[in-house]
């Protein structure tokens, strides 16, 4: 993958993921996680590569962000059913612009592409969870969703 200077905007394009686009997907996942201070295996790297592709109902889907042909970021979302409604809800799981590229507008561009795809699907609730010390982010998050009072816990290993 090869970033280039910072110039305009103007060649932003936001589309799908292909099978081409693995290996900057994988460069660009692979900064996503260590900002988490995570890593994965190289089994669930093939595993949610496979997923993101194939186009199946409830599976995980992406957007790659490209300026030019340099790639820039990625989302990763997925539909699912909701108990209190009878449409489907989107999560959007994972969001990532390089840090060379903030706050340039490709984070919103790709949490819109999000959004579109989602109504696209009749899916109108989109939703997303971030960590409170995620500062560049929740700028972002608060000018396009609402902060909800919710609290997230994991069951204990």
């Amino acid at each position: 993958m090869s970033f280039i200077d910072k110039k305009t905007m103007d060649n932003l394009s936001i589309r799908p993921l292909r099978c081409e686009d693995e290996s900057d997907w994988r460069q660009l996942w692979t900064l996503y996680l260590d900002y988490y201070k995570t890593s994965v295996a190289e089994v669930v790297y093939q595993t949610t590569w496979q997923r993101l592709l194939s186009g199946a109902n409830y599976e995980y889907c992406g957007f790659m962000a490209f300026q030019g042909d340099c790639a820039v970021g990625l989302a990763h979302y997925l539909f699912h059913r909701h108990c209190w409604s009878i449409e489907n809800v989107c999560y959007l799981q994972d969001l990532m612009v390089h840090a060379d590229w903030r706050g340039q507008g490709i984070g919103r561009a790709l949490m819109e592409a999000v959004f579109a795809a989602a109504d696209a699907e009749g899916c109108h609730k989109v939703y997303w969870l971030t960590q409170h010390s995620n500062e560049a982010g929740r700028r972002l998050y608060d000018r396009v969703g609402t902060l909800t009072p919710f609290i997230r816990y994991d069951r204990r290993s």
